[in-house]
Formats: structure tokens, sequence, C-alpha cells
């Protein structure tokens, strides 16, 4: 038995997922952890991280190994996204995360990433048919389900952290700013040739921003577990109606919102926004929350692995 541990550092949060691997090829998450650590905080135009938000996420790092080196027979698996794979100082990044931690960092391609999202969510979830969005901090990622199978992947740079800093979506909105947003959100999802071949199909939500809509929604709804958001289904006008509350509010107004975190409150706007243009680009009716993505997908690559060298 194997305690396989993936620490995932995204674009806003750097999360640790500790994972017992059993003889038979099963597995069950023992421990997950999270923290708001914001690689891509200010990377703006320059693509560079800055030293705060690197320090932040070291820090974070290293409270992560404090605990998974409790448990015995164990396998540290890294991986970072797109802050990192777009950053001009990723060499100098990695190298003094591998130094101070102990952790080496495989820094996943947009393809790498759609891909592992897609495995995670086609073990998980019954659907067959769908477009899967996972919305990070600095990209999305797009995969066209068809029959069970992705026919088509990309991942575009635009996130909750970057399209809220670039168009200014962090406190009171203003009409400009969000029209600007939505042309080019509008524009980067236009540039993806195969888009339209998702039309009237649900839409599979991973990603941060996302997970705040559904335990917003089931908090209005007054569910009583409001992050048991696997499998949980929304109507278009519901996503719509929460995105109109959103907007109509200062980042205080906001914080003060049922089941929105208040260190998220900056960015749901600019995390909302591919969605709200995506329901409306492809018509679909309703959206699909999953909590297996990239981590998932990992992990069954690694158990898939292991029966192939037996």
């Amino acid at each position: 038995m194997k305690n396989l541990v993936i620490v995932d550092l995204g674009s806003n949060s750097v999360r640790m997922a500790i994972n017992t691997i059993a003889e038979d090829g099963s597995f069950r998450e023992i421990k997950r952890i999270k923290e708001d650590s914001r690689i891509s905080e200010g990377m703006g135009r320059e693509r560079l991280l800055r030293p705060q938000a690197m320090n932040r996420t070291i820090d974070a790092l290293h409270r992560f190994k404090v605990i998974y080196e409790e448990y015995s027979n164990i396998e540290v698996r890294g991986i970072t996204t797109a802050a990192v794979r777009m950053a001009r100082n990723q060499r100098e990044f990695l190298k003094r995360v591998q130094k101070e931690t102990g952790i080496k960092l495989d820094v996943l391609s947009g393809d790498d990433e759609a891909y592992y999202d897609y495995l995670g969510v086609i073990n998980s979830l019954e659907v067959k048919d769908c477009l899967i969005l996972d919305t990070g901090g600095a990209s999305c990622e797009l995969i066209d389900v068809h029959e069970g199978k992705a026919r088509n992947l990309i991942s575009i740079p635009i996130g909750a952290v970057s399209l809220s800093e670039r168009f200014h979506l962090n406190n009171a909105i203003r009409a400009d700013n969000l029209f600007s947003a939505e042309i080019f959100v509008n524009q980067q999802l236009r540039d993806i040739w195969w888009i339209m071949d998702a039309f009237n199909k649900p839409i599979v939500l991973l990603g941060g921003a996302n997970r705040t809509l559904a335990r917003m929604n089931r908090r209005r709804q007054k569910i009583s577990r409001i992050n048991n958001i696997h499998g949980y289904r929304l109507k278009t006008e519901s996503v719509n109606r929460t995105f109109r509350a959103l907007i109509t509010r200062n980042l205080d107004a906001r914080k003060k919102m049922a089941g929105l975190e208040t260190s998220r409150a900056d960015i749901i706007v600019g995390g909302m926004l591919p969605l709200v243009m995506l329901l409306q680009m492809i018509d679909a009716d309703r959206v699909i929350f999953s909590e297996s993505g990239v981590r998932e997908g990992i992990i069954s690559e690694y158990i898939n692995k292991g029966r192939k060298e037996e």
C-alpha cells in the first residue's frame, strides 16, 4: 500500500491531496488541504512571478511538507499549471522550490492539464456527451467529450485572476470594463474552431470559481452540505442570476454573500465570466459540477501505469 501525495500548484491556490493506493488499484483520499497562495498575482503582461507571491507559495509548500512527511511509504508528485507555465522567470522559481522544499514540480502543458481534467471527470461522472470547463486563476481548459471520448481539447490563457486584474473587475464593476472583458473573452472562445461542436451540450465545471458558484447556490437552496458538489446540477438561469447579483455589488458587499469565500470575492466576477459567455455561445441549458479533475486524472494514470508494469 502506497500513499501518493499530489501537490498541485495552481494560479490562485496550492493544494495537497494524500491518497492511499491499494493493491487492487483502488484509491481513497485521506487528506486534502488548500491554501490561497495566488502565485499569479501581479504577473501582468510582463509575465513575471512576483517575490511576495513566490514567498507565499513556498511557505505553503513548507507547511504541506510537514504534514505529508508524517505518513509512511509516500511518493510525492508535484505539478504546476498556467501561471508558472507562462512565467518568464519559471526556471528560477522551480529551482528555488526544489532547493527549499525538495519538491520537484512538473510544469503541465495546457493540453496535459486538459487531458487530466478529462480523465478525472470521465472516471467519476456518468456523462458521455458534454463540454468540460476548468476555470483556473490564469487559464481555462476546455474539452469536448463525445460518446465518452475527448474529441478536442485546448487551454486558453484567461482565468479568474488574470481577467479580474486586466479589466479591473475586483471591486465595483464599471460597465465599460465589463463590456471590454466580455468582448475579449468572446473573441478567445470564438477562436476555438471546434467550439460549436459542443452546441447544446451540458457544461461540466471544474475550478475554484465554479466550485464557489455551486456553494453559493446550494446555500441559497438551503442545502445543508454546501461543499458536497460532485454531480450537483444547475440550470443556466440560476448561473445568470448569480452572476447578475455579483456584478451589482462592490467588493465589500460581495464578501457578505452567502457561500462566497471572502478570499475569492475580488476574483469571482472574472472567474465566472468565461462560463457565462460560454453558456450563451453554445446555448447550454445546464451545468454539472465535478470535484474530480487534474489530481484524480493523475491518480488514474498512475494506477494504470502500475498495472501495465506488473
